[in-house]
């Protein structure tokens, strides 16, 4: 599969993905790109931030991958028993924060703080760093099998943002690329 075949969805974590962020970039780049919009960026409700989720993979008029950071990983997995059967063709996740993160920086994230259990019902690639603040690698090697996820190492890449020296992230689209690549 190319970009161009597919709806790319980027979802974006706590606080959006500002305009030097690969997320920004790429949906800049990428012309089937659109970003799920959230009400509240700063303060993520566990219904409003899945049901964007699932509303976009609804409106989307070709096979959707999901391109998403940080908690926009967490929410397209806990949206994803809403998606209509088919619909998502792939889904590109990336840095994904912890359980014991989150509650170990009290954050109020209600629903998100416990991470879907069940196998996502599409392909998945889990993209996870060596020192990601917000994820112990262990945690994120845990996850991708509990999702039934491919797991792809980062080496030590930080929380893959801005602020670690991802800004375009040209290795990631190249990953990207390798993972639509074995998508029908």
């Amino acid at each position: 599969m190319r970009t161009s075949d597919a709806d790319l969805l980027i979802v974006p974590g706590l606080n959006d993905s500002g305009p030097d962020h690969w997320q920004t970039r790429w949906q800049q780049k990428l012309s089937t790109a659109q970003r799920v919009r959230q009400t509240d960026w700063a303060r993520p409700d566990h219904a409003s931030w899945t049901d964007a989720v699932a509303q976009a993979v609804h409106a989307a008029t070709r096979p959707v991958i999901i391109i998403g950071h940080s908690l926009g990983a967490l929410s397209a997995a806990h949206a994803a028993p809403h998606f209509g059967a088919g619909k998502v063709a792939g889904a590109f996740l990336v840095a994904p924060p912890s359980e014991e993160w989150m509650r170990a920086h009290h954050l109020d994230l209600g629903a998100f703080e416990t991470h879907p259990r069940d196998p996502l019902p599409f392909p998945s690639l889990l993209v996870a760093s060596r020192n990601d603040p917000h994820a112990a690698y262990e945690a994120s090697e845990d996850l991708a099998f509990t999702w039934g996820a491919n797991l792809l190492d980062a080496g030590e890449a930080g929380h893959i943002n801005v602020a670690s020296g991802h800004g375009p992230w040209p290795e990631g689209l190249m990953s990207l690329a390798h993972f639509l690549a074995r998508l029908k």
